[in-house]
């Protein structure tokens, strides 16, 4: 499957629906445990008009303790074996794991959405040998140990570590067309550095595209105060597209699509 991921020139966002298979995700874990289940979503995401399904089977909302590779492939591969062939939109898996990212590649998902910025042992080389496209995102601390906020200099930071991870991926032979960058949202900023990062996307991309996600996290509540989480996770995609963002990752497709087309 021919896979482009940066944003149409003068179109709107490319928009990845989230199908967790996790029990203890932030924000549906358990929803979507059940295969079948899972296959039927991230069908009706595709046709709310979803670009690309993300599945993840590691929660990594603070304080989420580690999951074991043997487990969160049995999360996964179920799924995956029935969604990759029904699908007409790319698949991207959500994983830190080298060994997890391999299983979910022969599977045939064609992004790698790697929130721990390729840092797992192998994972630059995997990404370069099998051509597949690569998230880089930024995370301050792991999920167990995430801390509440950066200090003064977080966007410098942010975008330093992205660039230091893209120079790790170049070397390693991932081309530059494979590549995007995620500052990560929610993964150990404050509400208000949430904010700053979500509006100004663009400061972040160095040319490659760049991928947002906010949807249903907690800082959202701070920004549009007593507004329905999917309201604001519409909206706060809205203005990370007018920002520059090339790809909004969220739950509600439809409501998103409403808002950023």
């Amino acid at each position: 499957m021919r896979v482009d991921l940066r944003r149409p020139a003068g179109g709107p966002p490319l928009i990845m629906g989230v199908l967790n298979v996790t029990p203890d995700s932030f924000s549906d874990g358990g929803a979507w445990s059940d295969p079948r289940a899972a296959v039927r979503h991230a069908l009706d995401l595709a046709d709310q008009g979803a670009d690309i399904i993300d599945i993840g089977g590691e929660s990594t909302r603070p304080n989420a303790p580690p999951v074991p590779a043997d487990e969160e492939l049995a999360r996964l591969v179920p799924v995956l074996r029935d969604l990759v062939p029904s699908l007409s939109v790319p698949v991207s898996v959500d994983t830190m794991k080298t060994s997890v990212a391999a299983r979910c590649v022969d599977l045939g998902v064609s992004i790698v959405n790697d929130v721990n910025g390729l840092r797992d042992e192998g994972m630059p080389e995997l990404c370069a040998s099998t051509g597949v496209h690569t998230v880089i995102m930024h995370m301050n601390g792991l999920p167990r140990t995430m801390p509440a906020a950066m200090g003064g200099g977080f966007m410098e930071e942010i975008r330093g570590f992205l660039r230091e991870r893209t120079a790790v991926a170049l070397d390693a032979g991932i081309r530059p067309d494979r590549l995007v960058m995620d500052p990560g949202i929610g993964f150990g900023k404050d509400p208000a550095q949430n904010s700053e990062i979500l509006e100004n996307s663009s400061y972040f991309s160095d040319g490659y595209p760049v991928l947002s996600g906010s949807s249903r996290k907690r800082f959202l509540a701070v920004r549009y105060p007593g507004m329905d989480r999917d309201e604001a996770s519409a909206e706060a995609a809205r203005v990370a597209a007018d920002s520059g963002a090339d790809i909004v990752r969220v739950h509600n497709v439809a409501l998103t699509r409403l808002r950023v087309s």
